[in-house]
C-alpha cells in the first residue's frame, strides 16, 4: 500500500489533502471521515451494528494527532475523536469516496433521511473525484 508523503488540513473548504508516494493525491471531506470513522461508535462492534451518522454536513477538525507511523487519529468538532485512520483507510476514502458517498446517500434515505446532508441522492461532494490527482512536490 502506498505511504503519504503530503498532509494538509483544510479548515475553510473542510477538506483533508493527502498525497502518496505512488503519486495520487486527494481532498477527503472532513464529513466524509467523520460518518466513515472506524471507530466503534460508527462501525459498531460487527457487521450490522453501524449507527447512522446525521447532521455531519459542517464537522470540522479540531487537531490531527499522529498514532505511530501508520495513522491519524482526528478530533472533530462535533466531539468525536476515537477513529484510527490509517494510511491504507484514508487510500481507500480517497479512491472510493464517489462510492462511499452515494452509499451513505442511500443508508440517509432508506432510514427517511433524504435531506439531512442538504443534497439530494445522485449528487458527489465538492472534489469527490476518484480520478488521482498529481501530488504538489512537497513532502514532509
Amino acid at each position: 500500500m502506498p505511504n503519504p508523503t503530503d498532509l494538509t488540513v483544510r479548515q475553510k473548504s473542510r477538506v483533508l489533502e493527502i498525497a502518496f508516494d505512488d503519486g495520487s493525491a486527494f481532498s477527503i471531506p472532513f464529513e466524509l471521515m467523520r460518518v466513515y470513522s472506524p471507530s466503534a461508535e460508527v462501525k459498531g462492534h460487527g457487521p450490522g451494528q453501524e449507527v447512522l451518522q446525521l447532521g455531519k454536513r459542517d464537522v470540522g477538525i479540531l487537531g490531527l494527532e499522529p498514532v505511530g507511523n501508520y495513522a491519524v487519529k482526528p478530533e472533530f468538532d462535533d466531539g468525536h475523536a476515537s477513529g484510527i485512520f490509517t494510511w491504507d483507510y484514508l487510500y481507500k476514502l480517497g479512491s472510493e469516496q464517489g462510492v462511499m458517498w452515494q452509499a451513505y446517500l442511500d443508508r440517509l434515505h432508506a432510514a427517511g433521511f433524504q435531506g439531512d446532508s442538504g443534497r439530494e441522492p445522485g449528487t458527489v461532494l465538492p472534489g469527490a473525484s476518484t480520478a488521482p490527482k498529481s501530488g504538489c512536490g512537497h513532502s514532509h
